[in-house]
């Protein structure tokens, strides 16, 4: 089995599909999860009997291109009421034929994208071609690109029918979406969370940025996809719980008759910064910070008879 396959066990993929919708519910049937090679989704599926694949296993699946090779990421614990619609069967186990057809197709896949890349620039076509798949079991050949505008191909498909004698299918995909497909190192040293950890991708606001404390510079919280990044929202929820423990920014608090104004508040360290009216500042602990009934906060008097 070549390196290229083996990379695919050793992604960053959850080992069992886990939510909190009020609609999920134990199951009976036994699911698993799998993830497309070719475009990194990942998508549930049917198993006949608990132990009938396990994490790592090779299998045929219908993905929404085609009969397609997958990996099975891990058993799924609950179903949700929105998946049911959308399991499909194992059509079968892949064996070492289908996992050598998958490398050979790779490799026709990369002449198939360089020939086309010349038809493109010969139509001077306003389009960024991403890739190009062959299916496993089907005379088809997808080529993924993206664009700004709607692009008029029907002349290209023509050359393309005409020079590979089989199916032709030009598919347009978002800048996130080719970051999913193509993967790679995002600025923390991991690979793309849309390409190794789910395709799920979910909003993500600028608000979350500044929930966090985070620099609102574009170039720092924004992935390779020129969108913001993903993992914005993995801490969002736990930063918004933790601030409810502490005063706004640029709330103010009294400790005494002494008025303070709160500069920052960080939850990781559990301290806020705060000015009194002197222009004196000070570093509090959460331990110090008191909350009345009312819901005013105050600092403690024994803060500064330390």
């Amino acid at each position: 089995m070549s390196d290229h396959i083996n990379d695919q066990i050793n992604e960053e993929i959850t080992n069992q599909n886990l939510c909190t919708d009020i609609s999920c519910e134990d199951t009976d049937s036994y699911y698993c999860t799998v993830k497309v090679l070719q475009s990194s989704e990942t998508q549930t599926c049917r198993m006949e009997t608990a132990d009938q694949v396990k994490r790592g296993d090779f299998i045929l699946v219908n993905s929404r291109y085609g009969k397609d090779l997958a990996v099975v990421t891990g058993p799924v614990s609950c179903i949700c009421q929105s998946e049911k619609d959308n399991i499909e069967d194992i059509i079968r186990i892949a064996n070492e034929k289908d996992l050598s057809k998958y490398e050979d197709n790779l490799e026709l896949g990369k002449e198939a994208l360089r020939r086309c890349k010349i038809l493109i620039a010969e139509h001077k076509l306003d389009m960024k071609l991403i890739s190009a798949h062959y299916l496993l079991e089907e005379s088809k050949i997808l080529f993924f690109f993206t664009a700004d505008s709607r692009v008029d191909f029907r002349e290209l498909v023509k050359n393309l029918v005409s020079i590979f004698k089989m199916r032709i299918e030009l598919r347009q995909i978002g800048v996130r979406d080719e970051s999913r497909v193509l993967g790679g190192l995002a600025v923390c040293g991991r690979t793309y969370c849309c390409h190794g950890v789910t395709d799920k991708l979910k909003p993500v606001s600028i608000k979350m940025a500044k929930e966090q404390n985070l620099s609102l510079n574009s170039m720092k919280i924004s992935g390779p996809c020129g969108r913001l990044l993903c993992c914005l929202s993995y801490e969002y929820d736990f930063y918004l719980e933790e601030k409810h423990k502490y005063p706004n920014e640029g709330s103010r608090i009294l400790s005494g008759d002494d008025q303070y104004k709160v500069l920052d508040v960080n939850v990781i360290t559990k301290k806020i910064t705060v000015v009194s009216t002197d222009g004196r500042f000070f570093t509090v602990p959460n331990e110090h910070l008191v909350r009345n009934n009312s819901g005013k906060w105050t600092i403690s008097e024994s803060f500064f008879t330390v």
